[in-house]
């Protein structure tokens, strides 16, 4: 709860908790609480904001260029946040400070924690759907999610979300009749659904958190349960052999 909402979650009981979620919407806000005061700014100025990150620099890099392509093609006010250490290149606005990529998404995992713990973990919660959504795309690789404003228009893996700006020449007819936001939307859709992606989450037996179900949020199937083993290469432990 102090992940999520801070202070205000004060006296940080099950009751308040719940009183909270049900006053929440699934909105930019949600995600980047007070960590970014730029960003809250585009919000307030209804911009449309990419919000994107990954580990792939390539990506990263044609991702920024037809994203800001598409933006001067259809004459939309366009803000682009990295939650990726990409400043080397300027490519775009980006968070510098590693610890805030570290909070974003320790802060997202608390909120799956939290609609667990409040037995909230079935789908049709919208917002547990989304956070749900959001984690296996992060797993994934490369991800983007694009909002107007406060609102969040979708989301999606960043070959999907990639492709849709590359193929705008395919989808702006529409624009005229259906508007940006649904044009997008519609196309990228599309798009999701022919890829068929796989969706995984990762929990640390340490964390001692695991659920026992966990239903797909693309396809709402119960998922699959494994155990994996993982191993960072500690530098203390390479000296010695096995």
């Amino acid at each position: 709860m102090m992940w999520i909402w801070g202070s205000t979650a004060f006296p940080f009981t099950t009751a308040r908790e719940e009183a909270l979620w049900r006053d929440e919407t699934w909105r930019l806000e949600l995600l980047v609480s007070g960590m970014d005061p730029t960003i809250l700014n585009w919000v307030s100025e209804g911009k449309y904001i990419f919000l994107y990150g990954g580990d792939d620099i390539e990506w990263i890099r044609k991702f920024t260029n037809n994203a800001r392509a598409m933006a001067t093609a259809a004459r939309i006010p366009l803000e682009m946040a990295a939650i990726a250490t990409i400043n080397v290149e300027k490519l775009s606005y980006c968070w510098q400070d590693t610890s805030l990529i570290w909070y974003f998404w320790t802060r997202l995992e608390s909120m799956l924690f939290s609609k667990i713990q409040l037995k909230r973990a079935d789908d049709q919660d919208p917002i547990m759907l989304q956070i749900k959504k959001l984690l296996s795309y992060d797993k994934d690789g490369s991800w983007a999610l694009l909002c107007r404003g406060s609102q969040i228009l979708t989301s999606g893996h960043g070959s999907t979300m990639l492709q849709t700006p590359i193929d705008f020449d395919l989808w702006k007819e529409h624009i005229p009749s259906r508007g940006f936001d649904l044009s997008f939307k519609d196309y990228h859709d599309k798009l999701h659904v022919a890829a068929n992606n796989c969706c995984r989450f990762e929990f640390p037996i340490a964390a001692g958190r695991i659920p026992e179900g966990m239903r797909c949020p693309e396809c709402h199937r119960l998922m699959e349960k494994y155990i994996a083993f993982l191993c960072c290469h500690d530098q203390t432990g390479l000296l010695e052999p096995y």
